[in-house]
Parts: structure tokens; C-alpha cells; sequence
């Protein structure tokens, strides 16, 4: 692994932090659509420009400009509900920075040897996706639902308003 992907995926994680950490929408879409253009880089790095472009033009581009027509039609939080919803999600996350140290040198341990052996083998990817990696589908149905779940906590109507 070369220095520049190491930056990369830390900026990636830096990126993505800040999009879930954030109290303002408007900065969490930022993060959220900087996070998708360093996904689109490592796509490019990996030699999938097809996956990297729909990254690039629906990730970043589509998703941000729906989220910030959203925010601008709904209405503004005074200064001190942002102070109590700050201090609210610092409580709720404090673990998250922890949780994804672990994973990623879970990964990096785990997942990553066998990806690698089994390209020396020169196996077909067709049969590593599909018959080796059933855990990567696993994981893109987690971050499917995690968008998700994104997208619901960033629109979700605040109880205390109604």
C-alpha cells in the first residue's frame, strides 16, 4: 500500500466523521459529498472508473443538491437548540472514532490477506465476489441501509417542534 492510499483513506474517514458529527445539516452534507469524491479517487486508484463516475455523479453530486434543496426549504435552528444537539451527539458518538479504528485493522488483518491471495492465485473475479466474498455483499447491504438511516436522522422532524 502506498503513502498516497494511506492519506487517502484516512482523509475518507476524516471526511465521513465529520458528516456524522456534525450539528449543522448544511456541513454534514459537505462531508458527505467530500466523502464520495475521495471514494471516487480510490475508486479511480483501483481501476474502476465505471464505479468511481456513478460515485462521483450520483454520490456527490445528486444526493448533495437533493439534501440541500431540502434544508433550504425547511426552517432554521436557533443557536442554543444547536449548543444542547451538539453536546447531545458528542454523548451518542464518543465510541464511533474507537469502533472504526477496530474494524479497520480488523480488516486489515482479516479481509485484506485473503483478497490478496487470492489474486496471486489469479483467480477469476467473478468466482472471488461470488463464492469467496459473500462478506463484501454483506457490507454493501450495510452501507446501503446506513445511507439510509443517514438520510432519515438528517430530514427527521424534531418531536419537540410539533
Amino acid at each position: 500500500m502506498q503513502v498516497i492510499d494511506i492519506i487517502l483513506i484516512a482523509a475518507l474517514v476524516i471526511a465521513a466523521l465529520s458528516a456524522v458529527c456534525s450539528v449543522r445539516l448544511i456541513r454534514s452534507v459537505i462531508g458527505l459529498a467530500a466523502t464520495s469524491v475521495l471514494l471516487t479517487v480510490i475508486m479511480f486508484r483501483l481501476n474502476s472508473p465505471l464505479a468511481a463516475v456513478f460515485e462521483l455523479s450520483v454520490c456527490a453530486g445528486l444526493i448533495p443538491a437533493i439534501f440541500i434543496s431540502t434544508i433550504g426549504l425547511t426552517g432554521r435552528t436557533a443557536p442554543e437548540d444547536v449548543a444542547a444537539m451538539r453536546k447531545n451527539k458528542l454523548r451518542r458518538y464518543w465510541l464511533l472514532p474507537v469502533l472504526l479504528v477496530i474494524a479497520g485493522v480488523a480488516l486489515a488483518q482479516v479481509v485484506l490477506p485473503q483478497v490478496a491471495q487470492s489474486a496471486i492465485v489469479g483467480e477469476s473475479v467473478r468466482n472471488i465476489l461470488w463464492n469467496q466474498r459473500q462478506i463484501d455483499l454483506v457490507g454493501q447491504v450495510v452501507v446501503l441501509l446506513a445511507g439510509a438511516l443517514g438520510v432519515v436522522v438528517l430530514v427527521k422532524e424534531n418531536k419537540n417542534e410539533a
